[in-house]
């Protein structure tokens, strides 16, 4: 018992000290960059960097937020079934779009160039992947959800100044429109594309 009562006064002690920090997003980003950058250079069998290039994903990606950012305006009109339907299904196609993107790159070198508050919800981090042989230089803006400051989430890519969530969304608008606002129709593409 005393034991445990020393143990509790020193870990009492040591939150006192040194009390939680919330992760600053321009660091968040050098992480992830930097553990995608060592999954992709690894010697690793290509499945093997998927599933950890997608754990990392689903760990800093607020997949959910942006699910239903590209839904838009029919996100309303969801059941809960369908909304349930929709969670699951983008998230494979995100993660297998995600992955398969990534994959191709053998090293990519990311420089964190600086980060701007927009406000207690969202931090910008601007980035450059640098050019190679076989590319140029790309400027990267990350969009970053700090709501909970313990926990920031990536939310957007925007790559010289294209936004990837916003373009996504007018992908699946046009799907739905296309399709007299049948959700199946989205549902039934996005199936198509994680299944092939």
């Amino acid at each position: 018992m005393n034991k445990l009562k020393i143990f509790s006064s020193l870990l009492l002690m040591l939150l006192l000290i040194s009390p939680l920090k919330a992760k600053e997003p321009s660091k968040l980003i050098s992480e992830i960059v930097n553990e995608a950058s060592r999954i992709l250079s690894s010697s690793d069998p290509v499945e093997s960097k998927i599933i950890k290039l997608n754990n990392l994903a689903e760990i800093n990606v607020d997949i959910n937020g942006i699910g239903m950012y590209t839904l838009g305006k029919y996100r309303k009109s969801l059941t809960e079934d369908e909304q349930l339907k929709y969670k699951k299904l983008f998230k494979s196609y995100f993660l297998k779009s995600f992955s398969s993107r990534l994959v191709d790159y053998s090293d990519p070198k990311i420089s964190v160039i600086s980060e701007k508050k927009i406000n207690e919800k969202y931090t910008i981090v601007n980035t450059i992947l640098e050019e190679t042989s076989k590319n140029p230089q790309i400027k990267i803006d990350w969009r970053i959800y700090t709501k909970n400051p313990e926990r920031p989430l990536i939310r957007d890519l925007i790559v010289e100044g294209l936004s990837l969530a916003r373009t996504q969304k007018e992908e699946f608008k046009s799907i739905i429109q296309n399709n007299d606002g049948d959700i199946n129709y989205l549902f039934k593409s996005l199936e198509e594309f994680i299944i092939k």
